[in-house]
């Protein structure tokens, strides 16, 4: 990633842009941000190994110009509203910021864009999508109090993000309806209470970042390289899969904990239904991801694993490990601290 000094100006930009955007007090100094951290990302995106990377950039930037301008557009009649004596509904136009906001997001039902953008990009350009390019839109999200658009954008979410990975063979399409499945939960915390939501932003970034290390080492893009993979090695493949159940937020795992707490607090809000949908869909994810370490654990091919081989010997294996070793005993180990403290 950091290969020359380009790539190093464009995440410092990028993450200057974020900070931009959350730190901003008007609606015209968040979209700056927005546009700065659009305008530093896809130079990221390009890579000459990759051949659909372009189509990928040219996608990004066409959805994020489009929820630019409506975003734009609807800061200004926000900002007229006291010249035009009331005439402009403003709760219209905070659903129309809002929508916009959704959009950059990728949140259903304006996700279309996502899963086929992230079949194009490399899996360290795939974690930044997933990761670091939600904070800013969540932030503005949390500034607006629209109730009934948050709640039907939390629930296709949830849904699609669990039906949409049923039938995927590309593990980074698998990763991006894992990532609109999130993005739900992360929209319900956030009617919740804003540290909610930045618990569970900051464990899913961290199960994210194990499973897209781990790909991005042995170039694994599909399905059938999992279960062709690793015959040599059970603890890799052991620990691969475990993270996957601990990122569908199985118990005991890691990834189980943000969950625990937004349903908590969904509870102690009376959302029932919301609460019920969230969780059906839940185990919706952890089913395919159940039956993928199924299928994985239960099938041998025995293939040539030289590329393997290659890798296994890196220091990036041993800290693969550990990270795995936190992502699977993380709850036992926060749960012992809160006990002995």
């Amino acid at each position: 990633m950091f290969n020359n000094s380009s790539k190093i100006l464009f995440i410092t930009i990028m993450i200057i842009g974020t900070l931009i955007t959350v730190t901003s007090n008007s609606w015209l100094g968040a979209w700056m941000g927005l546009e700065i951290n659009l305008l530093s990302f896809i130079p990221l995106l390009s890579d000459n190994n990759n051949l659909m990377s372009t189509e990928a950039s040219l996608k990004y930037f066409l959805t994020q110009a489009l929820a630019s301008t409506v975003l734009l557009f609807s800061s200004i009649l926000l900002m007229l509203k006291n010249n035009m004596n009331n005439e402009i509904n403003e709760s219209f136009t905070s659903m129309i910021i809002m929508s916009a906001l959704l959009l950059k997001s990728g949140a259903a039902p304006f996700h279309f864009w996502f899963p086929n953008m992230m079949e194009g990009l490399t899996w360290m350009n795939a974690l930044m999508l997933m990761t670091w390019q939600k904070i800013a839109p969540l932030m503005l999200i949390s500034y607006l109090n629209i109730k009934n658009l948050l709640l039907i954008s939390v629930i296709l979410s949830v849904i699609i993000g669990a039906i949409g990975g049923l039938n995927q063979t590309s593990l980074r399409k698998l990763m991006a309806f894992s990532s609109i499945n999130h993005l739900g939960w992360m929209l319900s915390s956030l009617m919740i209470s804003e540290s909610i939501w930045l618990i569970y932003f900051l464990f899913y970034s961290f199960l994210s970042f194990v499973l897209t290390f781990m790909f991005n080492i042995f170039k694994l893009f599909h399905l059938n390289q999992l279960f062709s993979w690793f015959v040599n090695s059970k603890i890799l493949k052991f620990s691969l899969f475990m993270n996957f159940l601990s990122l569908g937020g199985l118990p005991p795992f890691l990834g189980f904990l943000p969950k625990w707490l937004v349903i908590q607090q969904l509870t102690l809000c009376n959302q029932y239904f919301l609460l019920t949908v969230m969780m059906m869909s839940t185990l919706i994810t952890l089913f395919f991801y159940l039956r993928i370490c199924y299928s994985a654990f239960m099938l041998n091919y025995f293939e040539n694993n030289w590329v393997m081989e290659m890798n296994m010997n890196s220091s990036n294996t041993n800290l693969y490990l550990t990270m795995t070793f936190f992502s699977i005993f993380g709850l036992f180990l926060i749960s012992l601290f809160f006990f002995m403290f």
